[in-house]
C-alpha cells in the first residue's frame, strides 16, 4: 500500500492530488509544523534521513522530492495517464517538473525569509539596519525575479491550455504548488489572468477537492 507522509499546509498536498486522479489507493500518515518554528516535526526523519516532506512508501520503497514522486507514480501506475506523448509536449513536460522547485520556488522562499527577518524581533538599534537590507534585497532581487517569472509563465499559458500542452498532466500538479504561494505571498493575480484562470481550473477539478478533503486544512488557499 502506498503511504504518504503528509505534513500539512506543504509540497505534499500535491502528491495527494495526484494519487486522486490517477484514482489509486493510499494511506495518509499525517503530520503537524511545529507552531513557533513552521518546521516538520522529527518524526519525519524516521521515514527519511532529511526529515522533510513530501515523502512516500511504496512498499520497500522510499521516494522523497515532489517532482521525484510524480514521475515515480505516473511512470509506475499511470498506464499512459497525466503524462503527454508528443516530443514537444514531453519536453515541456520535463521542463516544469524541474522549472517548479528549481526555478519558481527559490525566489518565492528568499520573500518569505526576508520578509520574516523584517518582523523578527531584535534590538531596536538594529531593526534599521535589518530592515533596510531586506528591503533592498527584496527591491532589487527577489521581486524582480518573481516578476519575470510570473510574465514568463503568464506568457507559456496563453500559448497554450495546460503546461504540457493541450491536455492536463503531472507538470501542472507540479507548478500547483509555486503560483499558489506566488498567489499567497506575491500579492493578487489581477495582471496575470491566465495564471489565475489555471488556478481557478485547478482548484475546481473533483480530485484537487478530494485531496483537500483527505488532506485536511491548507492554507496557502487563503
Amino acid at each position: 500500500m502506498l503511504t504518504v507522509h503528509h505534513l500539512n499546509n506543504s509540497r505534499s498536498q500535491r502528491v495527494l492530488w495526484l494519487l486522486e486522479e490517477l484514482g489509486l489507493p493510499y494511506e495518509i500518515q499525517h503530520y503537524q509544523r511545529d507552531a513557533r518554528t513552521s518546521l516538520a516535526p522529527p518524526e519525519l526523519r524516521r521515514v527519511h534521513p532529511l526529515g522533510k516532506s513530501p515523502v512516500i512508501t511504496d512498499g520497500g520503497f522510499t521516494v522523497a522530492e515532489s517532482g521525484a514522486i510524480l514521475e515515480y507514480l505516473v511512470d509506475r501506475y499511470g498506464q499512459g495517464r497525466l503524462k503527454p506523448t508528443g516530443e514537444q509536449d514531453l519536453l515541456h513536460y520535463r521542463y516544469y517538473l524541474h522549472f517548479a522547485e528549481g526555478s519558481a520556488m527559490p525566489p518565492l522562499l528568499m520573500k518569505l525569509v526576508f520578509n520574516k527577518v523584517k518582523r523578527a524581533p531584535m534590538p531596536f538599534f538594529v531593526k534599521p539596519v535589518a530592515r533596510g537590507i531586506a528591503n533592498k534585497v527584496l527591491a532589487g532581487f527577489v521581486q524582480p525575479n518573481i516578476d519575470a517569472q510570473l510574465r514568463f509563465l503568464e506568457s507559456e499559458l496563453a500559448a497554450r491550455p495546460w503546461f504540457a500542452g493541450a491536455e492536463f498532466s503531472a507538470a501542472d500538479v507540479q507548478m500547483s504548488f509555486p503560483l499558489e504561494a506566488a498567489a499567497a505571498r506575491g500579492g493578487a493575480m489581477d495582471g496575470y489572468p491566465k495564471i489565475k484562470a489555471f488556478l481557478d481550473r485547478i482548484h475546481a477539478r473533483p480530485a484537487y477537492k478530494r485531496a483537500l478533503e483527505r488532506g485536511g486544512p491548507y492554507d496557502l488557499l487563503s
